[in-house]
């Protein structure tokens, strides 16, 4: 799960990580009183999830009273262009206090899933995207491996900062790896922290990501959620307790566990085509389950047929066959179905299919799905 920045910022100071004093607004007739509130220079930023909201036009410097008013006004409201999911509108914006930059750097901390374990990052070209200085200036980025003997001083150290500074960042990173432990965090991200010419470490932007599976246990980052900056489909699913996600080809499939759908994905590639989504109704749903699943995935517009490979373990495809039955006659559904079936009930549920009267296409096996799929 993602947070917005000022969230983020709220959860750095209670770790006592210094961020910018700054005031969120949602509506265009606070503006005027906010900035009046901010020491000017003063810095507004769109709150949507996206990277590079500054190459996007959704973060901008303003050094006088009537420009801040004017930059707020054009970014409130935007429609900005961003790195996940095209265009997203601007429904909130940061007002933000200017901070006098000496130095920028960039700090994180994320999961390395290859060596088990959680990877402490920093680098003196903050500001940047880290995936572009990795490529271009790699010897300027150093990681190190949290473990439980961790302390960043070697690691902050390579920096060739004054020891006050180095002994700062040093704080800074292991109250972020308390946040990261306490919060179930699997991105805790600093893009830039700035030394200021007052020799301040500030962190002026803040990302962290949650891992889903562990919200459960945090209550407060739920409340955080921003469904507007949700996919509308991945949430519609979770309503319904489907594994749902969003992808931008056409065919759009649906399948019982997340290794057949990832080996489903790879077939509908085979055949030419991109996968419209990845949806797991799980092993053991129901009939009406299904109808609400199909009924997902034909609401996405790009979609020129869909795929259904099941196998039929606990879920049997006979229920399955029923399901789909029902969401086509209600739905009035008029995209190629191409249906692969095994397992428990596998022949009732073709009879159901082939008794139905709709436009089935079963086929025997992935072979045959790949030839069908090309033809579309």
């Amino acid at each position: 799960m993602k947070i917005h920045e000022y969230q983020a910022k709220n959860l750095f100071k209670e770790y006592g990580i210094k961020v910018p004093f700054s005031l969120l607004c949602e509506k265009r007739e606070d503006i005027e009183n906010i900035i009046k509130e901010i020491s000017l220079p003063c810095v507004i930023k769109a709150q949507v999830h996206s990277g590079a909201r500054g190459k996007a036009g959704g973060v901008k410097l303003a050094k006088t009273y009537d420009e801040a008013v004017v930059i707020a006004n054009n970014i409130l409201g935007m429609e900005l262009k961003s790195t996940q999911a095209g265009l997203k509108k601007v429904n909130k914006i940061l007002i933000e206090q200017g901070v006098d930059i000496d130095k920028e750097l960039y700090l994180s901390l994320t999961f390395d899933r290859k060596n088990e374990c959680i990877t402490f990052i920093i680098s003196s070209e903050g500001g940047m995207d880290i995936e572009e200085v990795a490529k271009c200036m790699p010897d300027k980025i150093y990681t190190q491996h949290i473990d439980i003997n961790f302390n960043p001083y070697e690691t902050v150290s390579k920096l060739g900062l004054d020891e006050n500074i180095t002994n700062k960042i040093c704080d800074i990173v292991k109250s972020l790896y308390r946040l990261t432990i306490e919060k179930d965090a699997s991105l805790v991200e600093i893009n830039p922290l700035v030394i200021t010419k007052q020799k301040e470490v500030i962190a002026i932007d803040a990302k962290i990501n949650f891992d889903d599976n562990a919200l459960f246990r945090h209550e407060d980052i739920l409340l955080l959620k921003d469904e507007a900056e949700e996919n509308p489909y991945e949430l519609e699913a979770q309503k319904y307790g489907l594994n749902y996600i969003k992808l931008d080809g056409t065919i759009g499939c649906m399948v019982n566990g997340a290794g057949l759908a990832m080996a489903t994905m790879d077939v509908i590639k085979l055949a030419g085509k991109d996968a419209a989504n990845f949806l797991d109704v799980g092993g053991g749903a129901s009939s009406e389950k299904i109808e609400k699943a199909f009924k997902l995935l034909i609401s996405d517009e790009n979609l020129e047929a869909v795929f259904i490979n099941i196998f039929g373990g606990i879920l049997r495809c006979d229920f399955l066959a029923e399901g789909v039955k029902n969401a086509i006659k209600t739905l009035n559904v008029e995209c190629p179905v191409i249906v692969r079936m095994e397992g428990t009930n596998k022949e009732q549920g073709a009879e159901i299919l082939n008794n139905s009267g709709l436009k089935f296409t079963v086929v025997n096996d992935l072979n045959e799905a790949i030839e069908v799929i090309k033809r579309i």
